[in-house]
């Protein structure tokens, strides 16, 4: 993968408003699956024109996240004790790392956590905890292994924008996967046997 083109095209999106005007559902996302297929804004923006306003935001968010995380899957995958996926249709595996396997998730640091950035990382299990109770109901909803990426913008706190910023992402993958150690994973139990968590985060 092209990763600075695919940075490009993504911050090309920041310049239009990032609302959903509902919660994800698998109704609007089979209504919006050309993401998966369409590599530019230029050409997302053809796709969008004839839907509704409330479904091309929903389409332009789905596809900003999604290329945003294929890219930082592709960077997992680049590093010699990854192991990617090839079964696409795995919501529980993206890649494995010396072996343990990882569902990844890239998210804004949430607000509903109600406490400060420093108490989050001086605290990772239960921002963890709360990364998976308060996880999306569709689709990929899981209790298993997940690398959680956090983004914090101490700028501006549009936290969103971050997700464009992929030479970054870049940087603190490859660090995080150079250092990694089970050892250092968080290990949790829903209910379900052992399930081992850690945060990558990428703050400015």
């Amino acid at each position: 993968m092209d990763l600075q083109r695919v940075e490009n095209e993504l911050k090309k999106r920041l310049v239009y408003p990032y609302k959903w005007g509902r919660k994800q559902s698998n109704t609007w996302d089979s209504d919006t699956n050309f993401i998966y297929t369409t590599y530019s804004i230029k050409a997302l923006l053809n796709k969008i024109e004839p839907l509704s306003q409330e479904l091309r935001d929903y389409a332009l968010n789905r596809w900003y996240n999604y290329w945003s995380a294929m890219a930082a899957e592709d960077v997992f995958g680049s590093h010699k004790g990854v192991q990617s996926n090839k079964n696409i249709y795995d919501k529980l595996v993206d890649f494995k790392i010396n072996q343990i396997p990882f569902d990844h998730k890239t998210s804004i640091f949430p607000k509903g956590f109600n406490k400060s950035i420093e108490y989050a990382q001086n605290n990772k299990k239960e921002l963890i905890t709360w990364l998976y109770e308060n996880q999306s109901q569709q689709g990929r909803k899981h209790l298993k292994n997940r690398l959680f990426i956090v983004l914090y913008d101490n700028n501006t706190q549009q936290h969103w924008k971050m997700k464009a910023e992929i030479m970054l992402l870049k940087t603190n993958i490859d660090n995080y996967v150079e250092s990694f150690s089970q050892d250092n994973l968080i290990e949790l139990d829903f209910g379900n046997g052992k399930v081992f968590s850690d945060i990558i985060w990428i703050k400015k």
